[in-house]
């Protein structure tokens, strides 16, 4: 056993360093990758087609988990699969939004965990292509409109959970290293598909992912998921097959065991600030409560919300992917696209303040708490300690938040100002290298003085005060 111990934990390190020697070759791209900052997700399936709903009741949880949520036998979620026909989708109408909301790169899910693939695969009929009356490629057409409007585009595969042929998920493998294992969660135990685990990884998993980065090249990131039971030597291997095939391609950690090039925050979580992490980090956020459509969930985020996770994002420095979940039609949702074009307004004048910047000595300022961790599933918000809290997303004139890039720092506010003068505690201790303070969208410089421990900012007097807040722009010396 000793022997046996040793040689394991040989093998993990050389696994272990040569993934970082293949991470390290990466580090130039981080900053491409993290100027992006705000992106889409697309969250878009069979599972469309129920919206939320099965034999008439309305399935607790995620859209795109109605199958384990429901526990739907996979002869019957195939029957589900075939009816799967979405003759609106458009993918430049899709990408266009995505451009008018500011967004500079999209991740498409090309299979989710219930195992049925996105785009037409040749490892498995199982697919929209082959298996529906729809006879397109939905991804193809994704990533052809992203290079005709010049949008970056990242491919979600779920590697480790698939529950029409996914075996058990890991759990077998897992057992052998913790007998007393019983966790279940997000397995299909109700109907599984009765292969190996191993197998599953090396009939379809692996063979397709090979497929999607020979089909899509030059893709911006990939975004595994939940890698569950997955062990070191498997993660390893989805970790290094994409290198092998896209080497300028990053990974996300959730390719499992601490690997990847990208960190990924919760779902729908701010990560609390990293001031020693090298690394991009990118959070996956949603519009409503779920991310796979459902039908009934109206719970939409606010306007003056989404501009709080572009700011504390930005400012933290990390990058925000920002969710659409359309019908079985291909439809982005009325109230998302609403949403997104409000985004895009503000982006359009207040854009320069996220794009390509990263963090400043100081994050925020201001007497509005923000130790906000996010949300659940069920939309409550959560503070820094996962605890439910109320909060309405009203700030004061004196919160802002900050973002540098070059010799630039922008002060972002998401409120309108009670009287001319704004007051900045920050700009202080640098206040001698100020060279000049302007507004985003007025190119006029602001008269400033300090005094106190303040910098004081006349704002002008044309501007518009129906917008929610503004963004200066501090040029220093």
């Amino acid at each position: 056993m000793a022997v046996a111990f040793h040689g394991y934990s040989q093998e993990k390190d050389e696994m272990i360093k040569e993934w970082e020697k293949m991470s390290e070759s990466k580090t130039k791209l981080y900053k491409d990758y993290n100027d992006l900052k705000f992106g889409m997700f697309i969250h878009w399936g069979a599972y469309s087609t129920l919206g939320g709903i099965w034999k008439g009741k309305k399935i607790p949880g995620l859209g795109e988990w109605i199958m384990y949520e429901a526990q739907i036998p996979r002869i019957e979620y195939k029957e589900v699969c075939k009816r799967f026909n979405p003759a609106g989708f458009n993918a430049e109408e899709w990408v266009k939004l995505a451009k008018e909301a500011g967004m500079k790169y999209i991740v498409a899910i090309t299979k989710h965990h219930e195992g049925f693939s996105m785009y037409h695969s040749k490892v498995t009929d199982f697919n929209i292509y082959d298996y529906t009356l729809f006879k397109r490629d939905p991804i193809e057409e994704i990533y052809q409109a992203c290079q005709k409007y010049g949008i970056r585009l990242g491919l979600y595969y779920s590697h480790s959970i698939d529950w029409m042929d996914g075996g058990d998920a890991g759990q077998a493998q897992y057992k052998k290293i913790d007998p007393n294992f019983i966790n279940k969660y997000a397995t299909n135990n109700f109907d599984p598909a009765h292969v190996s685990y191993e197998n599953y990884i090396e009939k379809k998993a692996k063979p397709q992912m090979r497929e999607i980065l020979t089909k899509f090249p030059n893709l911006v990131e990939i975004w595994y998921d939940y890698p569950n039971q997955m062990n070191l030597q498997q993660s390893f291997e989805f970790y290094k097959l994409a290198y092998d095939y896209q080497p300028k391609c990053l990974i996300n950690k959730r390719v499992g065991n601490n690997l990847g090039d990208i960190l990924t925050a919760g779902d729908n979580e701010i990560p609390a600030e990293n001031k020693s992490e090298t690394k991009p980090f990118e959070t996956p956020g949603t519009l409503n409560n779920t991310w796979g459509y459902k039908s009934y969930d109206n719970n939409w985020k606010s306007h003056k919300e989404m501009l709080f996770w572009i700011a504390e994002i930005a400012s933290k420095g990390g990058n925000y992917l920002l969710n659409v979940g359309p019908d079985a039609n291909g439809t982005i949702p009325e109230e998302s696209v609403k949403i997104l074009k409000g985004i895009g307004a503000w982006m359009r004048i207040n854009g320069e303040s996220i794009y390509g910047t990263g963090k400043w000595t100081s994050v925020k300022e201001g007497p509005t708490k923000t130790d906000i961790k996010g949300r659940d599933e069920d939309g409550n918000i959560l503070n820094g300690s996962g605890k439910k809290i109320s909060f309405d997303f009203s700030f004061t004139p004196d919160d802002f938040w900050f973002t540098a890039k070059d010799n630039y720092v922008y002060v972002i506010s998401l409120t309108t100002p009670i009287s001319e003068t704004i007051r900045v505690k920050s700009l202080f201790d640098c206040r001698q290298k100020i060279e000049s303070i302007k507004v985003l969208g007025n190119n006029v410089s602001l008269k400033w003085n300090a005094s106190g421990d303040k910098v004081n900012i006349t704002l002008p007097l044309n501007r518009k005060t129906d917008e929610p807040g503004f963004v200066l722009k501090v040029e220093f010396k």
